[in-house]
């Protein structure tokens, strides 16, 4: 598993990681019952704060995504299938929106307007 993040980015950090997750998931790259690293080596790798991936690890607990138990440490739900039965859509919406010239944030910003 590897967690992606853009320092030159708006949006924060523990977002990105957070999101980085939700992708790998989503991608198929992580499966319920996978262990995600600890937030210690986390952040090591990233070179970011240790809370701000517990606070990443804290909002995915918070969705249901991922269950965080003393010892065990954070684990993939069931929560996450359907993020990957939706991966195959997403990845078709994408590619869409680019053949008609939309930009990225123009597409996030269409379907947040969705919810």
């Amino acid at each position: 598993m590897l967690i992606r993040i853009d320092p030159t980015s708006d949006d924060p950090l523990f977002a990105q990681v957070a999101a980085s997750v939700r992708a790998d998931a989503a991608a198929g790259r992580l499966r319920p019952g996978d262990r995600l690293p600890s937030a210690r080596e986390v952040a090591e790798a990233l070179g970011v704060n240790l809370h701000t991936v517990l606070r990443a690890y804290q909002d995915l607990r918070d969705e249901g995504l991922v269950d965080m138990r003393r010892g065990r440490g954070a684990v993939l739900t069931d929560a996450a299938l359907p993020l990957s039965q939706l991966n195959d859509d997403i990845a078709a919406l994408a590619a869409r929106a680019k053949a008609l010239g939309l930009s990225a944030d123009t597409l996030a910003s269409l379907v947040k307007e969705q919810r």
